[in-house]
């Protein structure tokens, strides 16, 4: 019988499984990090925008011979700038953003038909990024990815506080002096670019996830934000991980595993929430 140990060591053999890991190692750490304050500002909205965004980021990319991940990058950060200053951050029930935001969607997928149109070669490497590519990823991808994430959790890491302060109240965090709407706007930027390597893994259209699932399972958890931070974390790692692992055994897709995976957490820990509250009730 082959032993787990063997098993494993499998996975590391072949150097684009090892190019796999470490990214997805890298994304996981990112998304579950910058997801946790995405939900705990109500922000699931402009992160599923600035996720198909990515698709004619991807799409003018190769319209240009550039780099895909540049053209995700570009677009999705050019949507974060654009829902930053054409909303108006935190109001009551971000009327103004939501607006904002439905507007860019609806013109990003758009401009997305017309880039796949204009390609006159093969379509096939930008639908790839609907539903992510990591099994495909090149060591220069690997590098770009583990130098953008490390300068995001950075950043992050420097605004975490007043973010977090600004998150919670921020009608308190403004009286206060911390500059309220400047981090709103430096975080949608955070998540442009969290949600652009995120898409390599899990595609356009499964962003969820890992940006969202994560922190909304924490959060069934725990209320304490920095616990929350922290298991959100490791969920959006533990996801990556097995969902590689199974699908090297498979002939299923990556984004599958992982998102049956962070489906499945979420529902079974707010079932058990929900179970006992009643209980306790």
């Amino acid at each position: 019988m082959t032993s787990a140990a063997s098993l494993l060591g499998e996975l590391f053999e072949f150097h684009f499984m090892q190019n796999a890991l470490l990214t997805g190692t890298v994304v996981a750490v990112l998304a579950g990090a910058v997801g946790y304050f995405v939900v705990l500002r109500g922000q699931s909205f402009a992160a599923h925008t600035l996720s198909q965004v990515g698709f004619p980021g991807a799409a003018a990319g190769v319209l240009v011979h550039a780099s895909p991940l540049a053209g995700l990058l570009v677009f999705c950060v050019g949507a974060a700038l654009g829902i930053g200053f054409a909303g108006r951050g935190l109001d009551a029930g971000r009327r103004d953003e939501s607006a904002v935001v439905g507007t860019i969607l609806a013109f990003s997928l758009g401009l997305g038909l017309l880039f796949a149109r204009l390609y006159a070669g093969s379509v096939q490497g930008i639908y790839a990024f609907l539903f992510g590519t990591i099994l495909g990823i090149s060591d220069s991808a690997t590098a770009t990815t583990a130098a953008l994430a490390a300068v995001c959790l950075v950043v992050l890491t420097a605004i975490a506080r007043p973010l977090l302060f600004a998150s919670i109240d921020p009608d308190v965090a403004q009286a206060r002096g911390v500059p309220v709407r400047a981090l709103s706007i430096a975080f949608l930027v955070l998540v442009a670019v969290a949600v652009a390597q995120t898409v390599q893994i899990v595609g356009t259209l499964l962003i969820f996830a890992l940006l969202i699932a994560p922190a909304a399972a924490a959060q069934q958890v725990t209320s304490r934000p920095w616990v929350g931070l922290g298991l959100s974390v490791v969920l959006s790692l533990a996801f990556t991980w097995v969902g590689l692992t199974v699908a090297y055994f498979s002939i299923y897709p990556v984004g599958f595993f992982i998102t049956t995976l962070a489906f499945g957490c979420y529902l079974m820990l707010r079932l058990l929430r929900e179970a006992r509250r009643r209980v306790l009730a």
